[in-house]
């Protein structure tokens, strides 16, 4: 066998199973993974009303429905199975000065469980996944060992060795972990009929008067039953963001002006004048669905009694506007969206994101809220998971945010994504050896992320360009036939996806041209940015938001 053995499995281990984990804060986001969401770009049709007007224009479609057709307090969009409960899992008590190595004290679940058919227990998955995993790459070390042999030749036994291994055995072993794991997963029916408790939502702006009114708009839109506390932080703005604030003229909003100080400054600041127990953190520029509110807090209420926060998911609101949102859209749309559904099933998500997730307000004040680091929310959530404590995630409490319009923002972004990701293995990359829990594992992949990105960036990359000359060292023709397998993980997780959207009533469209260029260019893109950001927090330069 030549060379051209390599372009199969180089091919279908780093197209088809390559992970990037460095999008959107996710650490485990994977390439393959923006693929099944659509077969295309993603255009949604959602029924909200008060929806903004952009959204004509990217693809998710509003229309206005009249109060007959709304939920009202109470009302849960499926039949109610049990009595309303007010908790189902009541969370430990925290006392004001729990320290960070504190563990949390479980406390036995309220409420009826219900038990499932051929129910697999969570480190069972965990187990068969990593199995499967196990075999793949056994599989694969011994389908490489002609390329092995071949492409000594040219680099040496130990460079030969290294390529294979963060070119394709380890993508592959990463990447076959997750497909299983996806597939694994199904959660039981999330329980809307509770009662819900009075929250508080906070916000943290600086200049955004161009997103502001959108934001606001969502917020009161929300088919939420229990009472909202808003706490707007205004981080020194120089536009008019607090005087559109003021005109709304909310009983229940608060307006917080600080010095401007960064995101993380701003928002412990307003954490200052938080009132409930929950606390619910979004962007200025994030849109929520009229159920992310009720979805992320019945999360919250249902999940383990010693979940500290729960992530929403997060996609993107302007798709439509540039080719790089397109892009993006698809990333969030599917390899975030299917990191955290990896993570949450074991019990393991890494990051509660700043621009949609729930927390435990004790906790956070606790731990001396966000920390004044570019990755704020990472080492927030890793500072959490540290002291004992579990991130949950729902898939179905959506929220939109603005992705960069271009090529620079997206740079600057990703770079900052990366930046942030090493920041979070500085102050808490001992939770590999020391944490039982299962996002130990995933905590161990970020150390090696950054591998696997040089390699592809400056190996399998060039190889790609050496292939077009002739020279099959890395990559060659059969680099196609991995679209046939790329399109059966698209199928699976399409379906996945498509649920969510059915029950929230979007609906997903196609757009195959859309699917083969991110499929081509997107990880591309990705790389190099990643690796551009890992060298320069490692080297100690100088941060910029």
């Amino acid at each position: 066998m030549k060379l051209y053995a390599l372009s199969a499995l180089a091919a279908c281990q780093t197209f088809f199973t390559w992970i990037p984990a460095r999008n959107s804060h996710e650490l485990l986001s994977l390439h393959f993974s923006t693929w099944y969401g659509r077969c295309g770009e993603t255009l949604c049709t959602a029924r909200m009303k008060g929806a903004p007007s952009c959204y004509r224009y990217t693809g998710i479609e509003m229309e206005n429905t009249s109060p007959n057709e709304r939920l009202t307090p109470g009302q849960s969009q499926t039949p109610a199975i049990y009595p309303p409960i007010a908790i189902v899992r009541q969370g430990p008590e925290i006392s004001g000065d729990l320290i960070d190595n504190q563990q949390p004290r479980a406390t036995p679940p309220q409420g009826e469980k219900v038990k499932r058919k051929y129910y697999i227990p969570v480190k069972a998955k965990f187990l068969i996944s990593t199995t499967l995993s196990c075999v793949w790459l056994y599989a694969s070390w011994l389908l490489a060992q002609n390329w092995l042999a071949e492409l000594a030749h040219v680099t040496g036994y130990f460079p030969a060795v290294l390529i294979i291994f963060f070119v394709a055995l380890l993508p592959g072993f990463l990447n076959v972990h997750i497909i299983s794991s996806v597939v694994l997963d199904r959660p039981p029916n999330l329980r809307l009929d509770l009662n819900f408790p009075k929250i508080s939502l906070l916000v943290a702006a600086y200049n955004e008067e161009e997103n502001i009114a959108e934001t606001i708009r969502g917020i009161k839109n929300q088919d939420y039953p229990g009472k909202i506390e808003i706490i707007v932080v205004d981080d020194g703005s120089t536009d008019n963001t607090v005087k559109l604030l003021r005109s709304y003229n909310l009983s229940n909003l608060k307006i917080v002006q600080a010095n401007h100080g960064g995101k993380a400054r701003a928002l412990n600041k307003g954490l200052k004048h938080v009132t409930q127990d929950i606390v619910v953190c979004i962007d200025a520029d994030t849109f929520l669905h009229p159920q992310a509110l009720r979805r992320i807090i019945a999360r919250f209420l249902t999940d383990p009694a010693d979940t500290a926060a729960v992530a929403g998911c997060v996609l993107v609101k302007n798709s439509r506007s540039t080719f790089m949102t397109r892009l993006q859209e698809w990333d969030y749309f599917t390899g975030i969206a299917s990191a955290k559904r990896q993570q949450s099933l074991y019990q393991g998500t890494l990051v509660a994101q700043g621009a949609f997730s729930a927390f435990r307000t004790k906790l956070v004040r606790a731990h001396h809220g966000w920390p004044s680091v570019i990755g704020e929310d990472i080492v927030l959530t890793w500072s959490l998971i540290s002291s004992g404590w579990r991130i949950g995630f729902e898939p179905t409490a959506i929220g939109f945010t603005t992705a960069p319009l271009t090529f620079k923002g997206f740079y600057r972004q990703r770079k900052r994504w990366a930046r942030g990701m090493i920041e979070g293995l500085k102050q808490h990359g001992h939770l590999v050896w020391k944490s039982s829990r299962l996002s130990a594992f995933f905590v161990g992949i970020d150390f090696i992320i950054p591998f696997i990105d040089l390699f592809y960036a400056f190996v399998f990359l060039p190889g790609v360009v050496l292939a077009l000359f002739g020279h099959y060292y890395i990559a060659g023709p059969q680099t196609l036939l991995v679209l046939l397998m790329a399109f059966l993980i698209v199928l699976i997780m399409f379906k996945k996806q498509k649920a969510v959207f059915n029950h929230l009533g979007l609906k997903v469209r196609q757009n195959t041209f859309g699917l083969i260029v991110y499929m081509l260019v997107y990880q591309a893109l990705m790389s190099p940015i990643c690796v551009i950001g890992y060298g320069q927090e490692l080297l100690g330069m100088t941060k910029r938001w």
